[in-house]
């Protein structure tokens, strides 16, 4: 069957001769292009014209099935159709588009070549108005691209800033924000502290309150302080004697020392003291019965009589007990008639001045309250001591620099904390406003007076001993972990006194385990023996029994690995 030829061919056959008709050539691709493609339809078409006559035939041969081959051939024939009719009217749409393009190409055309015109001066040939028009409209194209092109740059750079502005405010940022991250970091700082500060203040102001409370109460119930300007015109000597007496001491010191005054009068008025008899609790140089007489000797005799015994007691081979050492000193120096006489005078002074440095270090030791090394050992100290300043002063004029001090009581004394090397020179008459250059009589140092009293010095030195040898029992009791009244081995207390003292060397700590633990050096067990363990006893008593020997630290301790 024939295909109709669409009723928009007039329309297309006008608007092709149209741009003719203004006397412009032009060379229309799209309309080569439609009859192209028309002929490619009229070549299909006659391909497939036998099949059509064909299917024709078979609907005109088959009466029986004539009205569904029919049906089967109107519903093709129909979407044929539309499928047409939605070409052309397509075709139509793009040739009445390409129709208002060329008149208005046309008109610019026209608008421009009269411009042209009218812009030419009269009498000059212009250039080719072809050329220009094409130019301008190349020009033209060029600038809707490139307003084109800079309204996209704006629409999509619009908020963008330069790379080196950016990088600035970004280095800008982040050192504000590191800044910041260290201005919070000292702010918790600054509260945490706040906050400790606030409970120092309120736990100070509760020690305040407390103390204040104790204050007043001390003041409602205590006693005045005593007047002691009083004693002078009783005490033998008159104030001159009573001021160097109470030079430098408290109050408790200056009981002693008036206790001491009282006891010399009354001592002095007694002609006989009462003997104490034979009991084991007794002393060996007081064991008498009945009555002694009273020697009454000076204090000055009795100081230089300790002295002559210390001095055998050293040079003797033979180490004895002490209090029958003493007897047989005294049995030896006044006879058997007079040796229990001046064994109770002794004693009886002996315990009455204990101010006095000489008295109160030999009853100390008289009495077991020291051992005899304790006081050996000090003075062996002091002589070292003066040995080496004597060494330094290589011109033996008995002069050292407070410089030449200092280096001797460091070498002497390694183990010495700088204040406490600070006090000895201190106690040797550095101050402050000394120079390293001032020189310093050494000798003088370890002078003694009349009543055996030693200078500050030697006194300064004998107090540290004292003291470093309670921080040293107290390290030992820390090192234990243990209450006074709880048991302890002897296996607990070596380990113990060699972590606090690794410096120890076996000789000085088998010497302490045996002054603890009251037994022979020689029958101390081993540590690898399991015996050891049955070796137990009170704390106190090791802490009580160690405070009696010499017991100082050997080299310093350990410091424990920083994690």
């Amino acid at each position: 069957m024939a295909c109709p030829k669409p009723r928009c061919s007039r329309f297309t056959t006008t608007s092709r001769t149209h741009p003719q008709s203004l006397g412009v050539i032009t060379d229309d691709p799209f309309l080569t292009e439609t009859d192209k493609t028309q002929k490619r339809k009229l070549s299909q078409k006659r391909k497939t014209q036998p099949y059509r006559e064909i299917f024709e035939f078979f609907i005109e041969d088959f009466k029986t099935y004539k009205p569904l081959l029919s049906s089967i051939k109107n519903a093709y024939e129909v979407t044929k159709l539309r499928k047409t009719l939605a070409e052309e009217y397509l075709r139509y749409l793009s040739e009445r588009d390409a129709r208002k393009i060329l008149i208005a190409d046309l008109n610019e055309l026209r608008y421009q070549r009269e411009d042209m015109s009218l812009a030419q001066s009269p009498g000059i040939w212009g250039e080719d108005p072809m050329k220009l028009t094409v130019a301008l409209k190349m020009t033209r194209q060029d600038l809707t691209r490139t307003q084109m092109e800079l309204n996209t740059m704006k629409a999509n750079f619009g908020d963008v800033v330069p790379r080196r502005d950016f990088e600035m405010q970004e280095k800008t940022n982040k050192d504000l924000q590191e800044q910041l991250d260290s201005l919070r970091d000292d702010y918790r700082e600054v509260c945490k502290e706040h906050d400790m500060l606030l409970q120092l203040h309120m736990s100070t102001l509760k020690e305040r309150d407390q103390y204040h409370s104790e204050l007043q109460e001390i003041q409602r119930t205590s006693t005045p302080r005593p007047d002691w300007s009083k004693c002078e015109d009783v005490v033998a000597g008159g104030p001159d004697r009573w001021q160097m007496l109470a030079e430098g001491k408290n109050s408790d010191q200056l009981v002693d020392v008036l206790l001491e005054e009282i006891g010399v009068g009354l001592l002095q008025e007694k002609d006989f003291f009462p003997g104490l008899g034979y009991e084991e609790s007794i002393p060996p140089f007081l064991r008498f019965e009945g009555v002694v007489e009273n020697k009454k000797p000076t204090k000055k005799d009795v100081i230089n009589l300790l002295k002559d015994a210390w001095k055998e007691r050293l040079a003797e081979e033979q180490k004895e007990k002490f209090q029958d050492f003493f007897l047989n000193f005294l049995e030896r120096r006044f006879g058997p008639a007079d040796t229990m006489a001046w064994a109770y005078t002794i004693f009886e002074n002996i315990k009455l001045f204990r101010s006095n440095e000489v008295m109160s270090q030999f009853y100390a030791v008289l009495m077991g309250k020291w051992n005899e090394s304790v006081y050996i050992k000090q003075k062996e100290t002091v002589t070292q001591l003066l040995k080496e300043m004597t060494n330094v002063d290589s011109q033996n004029e008995g002069l050292l620099t407070m410089e030449q001090l200092s280096t001797v009581l460091k070498s002497t004394f390694p183990l010495k904390k700088e204040e406490k090397i600070q006090e000895l020179m201190e106690a040797g008459g550095w101050h402050p406003n000394s120079s390293n250059a001032d020189l310093l009589d050494y000798r003088s140092l370890f002078l003694e007076d009349e009543e055996g009293q030693s200078r500050p010095f030697v006194q300064q030195l004998w107090e540290q001993y004292l003291d470093e040898k309670d921080d040293y029992l107290k390290e030992l009791k820390q090192e234990l972990g243990l209450e006074l009244r709880e048991k302890v081995t002897l296996p607990k207390v070596r380990e113990a006194l060699m972590t606090i003292d690794p410096k120890l060397d076996k000789q000085t700590l088998n010497s302490y385990l045996s002054q603890a633990f009251q037994l022979p050096v020689t029958e101390l067990p081993e540590e690898p023996e399991e015996k050891t363990e049955n070796i137990i006893i009170q704390l106190q008593t090791v802490l009580e029994r160690l405070q009696m020997a010499d017991v100082r630290r050997m080299g310093p301790r350990e410091q424990e690995p920083v994690s």
